[in-house]
This record gives structure tokens, C-alpha cells and sequence, in this order.
């Protein structure tokens, strides 16, 4: 039964990471710790987080593992191998991969650590950097009920719309959803704003009018104010969305699904990052507009 006594391994602290786990210890968690570059978690180090060496050293001494790391080949190297969590982590551990990943691995890490009695969910979440410092995340969880049930109160703390959606990998497909919805968004956001400019309008003006109707979204009420502010500060990576919609392309072609958005807004995104935007946030696409 796990407890606020109950010792949290966080794995993976960029721009979400780092936020959850903050509002992880301020709910008074204790913290293991483990990144590739520990200076990034220097904040959450002084805060009390405890350092790890290895994801081997900190799967041994967790009784929950969080990883939420950048790209499926990340996750692959985080979960297996012999200093890899499977072969680390205690029998009854919980584990839980917030990457946006692949279903098709999601399953598969869910099959290995059954068969070492440790309990996995694949839980992605989305909110981008503003969700992860206020604790409202959406988090969209694949697994059994029963773990689900377990790992809930450690989700209240860094999201507010929590939901299992199946067993495994039926979190990683909800992300996919999310971010394929976002996809064609983004593009409708930015001819938006660019059409505003173009007839003369003021365009915050405009926001003001059309964010509360059914034009609504939270790209069109976070990321467009940004947009035309000139922030271009990653709230979400333009390479981690390219990666999502690759992701998601990939996984609707292999289910025979015509997906005509997003492989534009896949095209687009590419074009960005091929411009020097990879580390820029997702709202950058409005260059492309200008």
C-alpha cells in the first residue's frame, strides 16, 4: 500500500519533469532522483530530492518510479537492459512512464515487468509547461485498475484530470489523440492571427473576442498570446511534438486511418525545426506565417 511514506524515483526532470516533481515534494514526498545531467535538477536537489547514480541504484531504493524522458529509444534504454528498471526494480514497485511513447512498447514493458510482479502503468500527460507548475494536468492512464487505484493520489498532486482509459498502451493511444486534435489546431491558430493581421485588425483584440467561443481551445488561450508577444520559450519542444506526431502518424497508418491534418502539421513542423526552431515551444509555428 503505498503512503506519503512511500519514496518517489523520478526519472527525467526537462520542462515537465521538473515542475511535477516540485509539486511532488511540496505535497511532501520524498524524492530519489536520477538525470542525464544532474545540473539541470540542482533546484530540486536543494529542495531535498536525494541523487541517484544510475536508473539501476535508484530503481533499487524507489517504491514508485516516474520516468518522463524524451523519445522512445529513452525509454527503451531507462526500462531494460541489466541496469535497466525491469532487472532493478523491486517486486511490488510501482512504475509509471509519462513519456509520450509508442503503444506498441508501452504493452511491451507491461508484459517484461509482469513477469518480475512489478506494477506498470503508461500514463502521458498533456497541459505543456503552464499544467505542470499549476498541477492540472490532463494524465491519460493505460493498466490495470488496481494500480491505477494505487498510484491516484501521486496523479492528484500533478494532474486534475485523471483517467484510466484501458490496459496497456491506452494511455499512449489517448496521448495520440490529444496530440493529433493539437496538430491541425496549431495550423488553424496561426492562419488565424495572420489573417487578423492582415485585414488591420489588432490582434489581441481579436483573442479577446474569440477565445471564450467556439473557437476555444488552449492553443488559441495560452500559445497565441505567446505568439504574438514574440515568446517562443519552449512550453512544449518543437522536436517532442515532431516526435508525437511522427508517433501518431505512424500508428494511424499501420490501422489503415487517413490522417490528412496531422501529416500536414507534420510537414510544417518539420520545416520549422529544419529552420533552427527544434528547441523552440510548439508556438513557434507562427514564423512560418509571417
Amino acid at each position: 500500500m503505498l503512503s506519503k511514506q512511500s519514496i518517489i524515483g523520478v526519472i527525467g526532470t526537462g520542462v515537465m519533469g521538473k515542475s511535477m516533481t516540485l509539486n511532488l515534494q511540496n505535497a511532501g514526498y520524498s524524492i530519489n532522483l536520477y538525470t542525464r545531467t544532474k545540473e539541470k535538477a540542482q533546484d530540486l536537489l536543494d529542495n531535498g530530492a536525494v541523487w541517484k547514480d544510475s536508473v539501476a541504484d535508484l530503481a533499487q531504493t524507489s517504491d514508485v518510479i516516474i520516468t518522463m524522458v524524451g523519445y522512445p529509444s529513452d525509454v527503451e534504454s531507462v526500462y531494460f537492459g541489466e541496469e535497466g528498471i525491469i532487472e532493478n526494480a523491486r517486486p511490488g514497485t510501482y512504475v509509471v512512464d509519462m513519456t509520450t511513447s509508442k503503444p506498441a512498447l508501452a504493452i511491451y514493458i507491461y508484459q517484461k515487468a509482469e513477469e518480475k510482479n512489478i506494477h506498470v502503468l503508461d500514463a502521458p500527460v498533456s497541459g505543456g509547461d503552464v499544467g505542470a507548475k499549476n498541477g492540472t494536468l490532463a494524465i491519460m492512464a493505460g493498466g490495470e485498475q488496481h494500480v491505477f487505484n494505487e498510484v491516484s493520489p501521486i496523479f492528484d498532486v500533478v494532474g486534475e484530470n485523471v483517467i484510466l482509459q484501458g490496459k496497456a498502451g491506452a494511455g499512449q493511444h489517448t496521448k495520440l489523440v490529444n496530440q493529433i486534435a493539437i496538430a491541425s489546431n496549431m495550423i488553424g491558430v496561426c492562419e488565424a492571427i495572420a489573417y487578423a493581421k492582415k485585414s488591420g485588425l489588432d490582434p489581441s483584440r481579436v483573442l479577446d473576442s474569440i477565445t471564450t467561443g467556439a473557437a476555444g481551445s488552449f492553443s488559441l488561450s495560452k500559445l497565441a498570446p505567446r505568439m504574438l508577444a514574440g515568446d517562443f520559450e519552449p512550453g512544449f519542444y518543437v522536436k517532442h511534438f515532431i516526435k508525437d506526431m511522427t508517433i501518431a502518424l505512424e500508428s494511424a497508418q499501420e490501422m489503415g486511418l487517413s490522417t490528412p491534418g496531422l501529416s500536414l502539421s507534420l510537414e510544417l513542423y518539420k520545416e520549422l525545426a529544419e529552420k533552427g526552431e527544434n528547441d523552440s515551444g510548439t508556438q513557434a509555428l507562427i514564423k512560418l506565417f509571417q
